[in-house]
Formats: C-alpha cells, structure tokens, sequence
C-alpha cells in the first residue's frame, strides 16, 4: 500500500498549475484564510515559491514539522517542496504571494542573497522600515492584480523588490556563502534520485567529477560526505510523510525504495536517534 500524499497545490485548495514558468500571484491573508476558519493545512508547492507577509496580528507556522509562532511585521519564505501550514489569529492583516520557482533565476549572480533567501527560507522578523516598504509594495501589487498580464515585467520587479526587502533580513549580503555549481547540481540530482538509491559513482559521474573531489567539495562547503546529504533528503522525507499523512513506517519505507522495512527502522533511528513510531505518535 502507498503512502498517503502530502498535497501539492499552486495555491492553497487548488490544483498546481499546468505551465508554471513565469507565474505570480499576490492575495491578502484573509482572503482565503478566512474561507478555512483562519487555518491553512500543511501542504506543499513542488514548483512554487511562497512568501508569507503578516503586516499585523498573529501566525503560528509550521516549517517541516518544525512550529514558529510570531507576532506582526514579519515574512516567510517557503522554498518549493518544503512542508507548510499557518494558524492566523482572527483578522490578522498581511498578503501571500505565490511566486514560480523560475523566479529564483533573478538572482544575478550565485552569491546574490535572493537566490539564498529563496533556496532556504524560514520565519524572518522585519523592522518597520522593511515591514513599511512590504506594505506599500503589496498594495501595489495587489492592484496590478486586476491588470493581469503573464509574466508582466512590472509586477515582476515590484515582486523581486519585495522579496529582497525581506531576503536582507535573511542573508546578510557581507557573510552570503558564494555558491558552487557543481554543488548546486549535486543537490538538484539527489532531488531526482534520492528514492532510487544511487551509489556515489553514480553522482560523481553525472557531475563529471570523482568520488574523491566530490567528497571534499562537501566536506569543505558543508562539513559532510556525499552519502550525508543523500541520506538527509531521505530522512527529510520520511520525516513528512510521517508527521503530515498518517503513514506507517512500512508505507513510508516502500515510498522511498526501501526494500526491507526494518532496515528502513534502523536506518531512520540511526539518523535522528528515534524511531518513526515517534515521528507518528
């Protein structure tokens, strides 16, 4: 039996959208938390990116499993594919904008904070001066909205102003890490394949490097080999079908190829000490 799914949505409630390239949409909080008693379930965007603006009021959110609560002004990214869900205290104020994970290729170059604020993400205060700048750039567009158009270059701009206010709040441009292509392509193809289990030489080869170069490009940009950033995707995983679906450890261990479910067990309590009946539980 299959794991139950996490649901993916383009905006909450609705189907992802067939062409997402170049999409953006901008709504107040009430507009649809209110529809849903002021709480947004967990789900995911496997192609989009959320930015979460509560100008006043109350959040609690929940980041992979993880809850943050906070009090306005303040943002939150959501990078594609992370495990999501907000509690807003009635008549909380703010906007949600839903953004094409395309867009991270406005960053200008691999160090620019943009493209990390949108790769990591997370819960961010802002001062007034950030949480004024938001405000204004929210209301205006909100009220392009109406006007519409794909990929409107104006809506755009005002969107990557936007999410660079609250990005200087994340990634301080002086302490930035410069990024690393050949170790950005790495994480993109253990995206792919983490549920199939490929050996290191499988990725060594497909990045046109060595077992060995690759293990000191992790060991000097991360601090681990290879086989750790494999097998924390895998962990990730597990650990939110776990908490957002209901699924036992067997489903769970069958969803993410592997064959044996108590080896599954073993190898999820050697990584984070416990269980997955506590994960459940």
């Amino acid at each position: 039996m299959n794991a139950p799914a996490i649901p993916f949505y383009a905006l909450y409630g609705e189907q992802a959208a067939s062409q997402s390239s170049g999409f953006a949409h901008i709504e107040t909080i009430a507009s649809r938390s209110a529809l849903h008693d002021w709480e947004i379930k967990p789900h995911r965007h496997a192609d989009f990116v959320q930015v979460l603006l509560v100008r006043a009021g109350h959040a609690m959110i929940a980041f992979d499993g993880v809850e943050h609560a906070h009090e306005g002004p303040c943002g939150v990214i959501v990078p594609a594919g992370t495990v999501h869900g907000f509690r807003f205290r009635q008549g909380t104020h703010g906007w949600v904008l839903t953004l094409s994970a395309d867009f991270a290729q406005r960053a200008a170059a691999p160090h620019d904070p943009l493209a990390a604020a949108l790769a990591t993400g997370g819960p961010l205060p802002l001062d007034a001066t950030a949480a004024r700048r938001v405000a204004w750039l929210a209301t205006e567009m909100l009220a392009l909205q109406g006007e519409w158009r794909s990929a409107d270059p104006l809506f755009l701009s005002l969107a990557e102003t936007l999410v660079r206010v609250v990005a200087q709040h994340a990634v301080p441009a002086a302490s930035a890490p410069v990024a690393d292509q050949r170790l950005e392509r790495f994480r993109q193809l253990v995206e792919v394949h983490y549920r199939q289990h490929r050996d290191l030489d499988f990725y060594a080869e497909a990045l046109g490097l060595t077992r060995r170069t690759l293990s000191r490009l992790t060991a000097a940009r991360l601090g681990c080999t290879p086989l750790d950033v494999v097998h924390s995707r895998l962990v990730l995983e597990a650990r939110r079908l776990l908490r957002y679906t209901g699924a036992s450890a067997q489903q769970v261990a069958a969803e993410l190829g592997f064959e044996d479910p108590s080896y599954f067990s073993r190898f999820y309590q050697r990584q984070t000490g416990h269980r997955p009946s506590a994960e459940r539980a």
